[in-house]
């Protein structure tokens, strides 16, 4: 129970952390725990080994640095995602690999830090492998030049500092192995989900097909018999055809998030974007009139970008498909799409009344296979569109208020000329 506990409320405080720093997004919430570390345990450690466990050499200097590094984290985390991004490799390879090999040197490979690097270097490449392999050469290059530059250069070929190597070599190559297999298991996953959606909406189109049929004939019938038959009969073959034309809409859908999966994502033409939202409208299987009327579109300035059509009609589908999924299951709300190109980032808004999305719930959204409620689709679709949207060098986020709102944020870069043609 205790554990459990544990849990739950470790889950909320970094659900709390990713709600309030850009939704969730990754760079941030990144910059965020790298600033905090950085200044929490700079401080901590200083007096570790400085007087519980003193080691021959502490630079209260780099402490101080290392501080500020940390602080500077939590403030870039406030602001642009475009701040975290370039503060995460700079703050990761100082935190990490040069302050770790640094001191390690320093102290003549002394066993505490020689622990304490081996912990730096998992710790850093749990993060993207080309990021940080990036870090740890260019830290441990710094690492020995300042060593250099103390007249202790000395040190570096000692036994104790090359006998890391082989230790650091292995930590990356089995690191990077279950990185690898975590990603091609993914990647294996999604191209088999892809290849079931498609197998199944095809293998629905043979039953559709024949009921579609029988339908017509019997209207046929129907309609041939003397007047004054009853109408419930005909308003329920109605129905059903209705109900064949929806489903093959659905499949429709379904065949275009599967083939979203399998082809490749990179821009090559120029989208408007009020363009793509009225596709979108027209070619969304709404249940009913009242159903199609919940749905508003605010043109504030239309714009155009670089992307695909397909996939940005894939990218709304799969948003208008979850707000009315959410409408449904709250028994109200409405949605309202904003096409905003008057701002210095255009922007579209896909706005909805429903029943939002819980703070511990929503740094999960954009990963791969989660769902929630667990039985409310594949968990592939926002996946795809953060996927697709980093394709376009754009970006997509979630504001959101349990029981009251969500708001997705999709924001582009602004066109600066023609886009490369070419074909998917």
């Amino acid at each position: 129970m205790g554990h459990d506990a544990f849990e739950r409320a470790a889950g909320g405080f970094i659900g709390r952390l990713a709600r309030r720093h850009r939704g969730g997004e990754r760079a941030a919430i990144q910059a965020f725990v790298l600033g905090w570390l950085s200044l929490v345990l700079h401080p901590l450690y200083f007096v570790v080994f400085t007087w519980v466990f003193p080691q021959p050499y502490e630079s209260p200097a780099l402490r101080l640095l290392g501080t500020a590094v940390g602080a500077a984290g939590i403030v870039a985390a406030r602001y642009r995602t475009r701040w975290c991004e370039l503060y995460v490799p700079v703050a990761l390879t100082f935190v990490l690999p040069f302050f770790g090999s640094y001191m390690f040197m320093m102290n003549g490979a002394s066993s505490a830090w020689t622990q304490c690097l081996t912990v730096m270097i998992v710790g850093l490449f749990h993060f993207p492998t080309g990021l940080a392999l990036r870090c740890y050469a260019g830290g441990i290059a710094l690492a020995c030049l300042c060593v250099v530059l103390q007249d202790n250069g000395g040190v570096i070929l000692s036994q104790g500092v090359l006998e890391q190597l082989p230790v650091h070599a292995m930590i990356v190559l089995l690191l990077g192995l279950a990185r690898f297999s975590r990603v091609a298991l993914e990647q294996e996953k999604m191209a088999g989900l892809g290849e079931g959606l498609g197998a199944v909406a095809h293998e629905m189109r043979t039953p559709l097909a024949a009921m579609e049929a029988n339908v017509r004939g019997l209207t046929r019938m129907l309609q041939a018999l003397p007047a004054g038959q009853p109408d419930e009969l005909r308003h329920a073959l109605g129905r059903v055809q209705y109900e064949v034309r929806h489903m093959n809409h659905l499949i429709d859908l379904f065949l275009l998030s599967a083939n979203a999966v399998r082809r490749r994502h990179e821009p090559f033409e120029t989208v408007s974007m009020a363009d793509a939202v009225q596709a979108v409208l027209r070619r969304y299987p709404f249940t009913s009139q009242e159903q199609s009327e919940t749905v508003t579109v605010e043109v504030r300035g239309n714009f155009r970008f670089s992307g695909q059509h397909e996939l940005t009609v894939v990218i709304l589908l799969n948003l208008l498909r979850n707000a009315l999924k959410a409408i449904h299951r709250a028994g109200k709300g409405r949605v309202r799409i904003v096409v905003d190109g008057n701002r210095k980032v255009p922007r579209l808004l896909f706005i909805d009344t429903a029943c939002g999305i819980a703070a511990r719930r929503l740094p999960l959204i954009f990963q791969r296979f989660y769902a929630y409620p667990a039985h409310n689709g594949t968990g592939i679709g926002l996946a795809l569109c953060r996927q697709i949207m980093r394709a376009w060098h754009a970006e997509i986020r979630c504001l959101s208020r349990e029981h009251a709102y969500s708001i997705f944020v999709l924001e582009f870069p602004v066109q600066r000329s023609t886009p490369p043609s070419g074909a998917p």
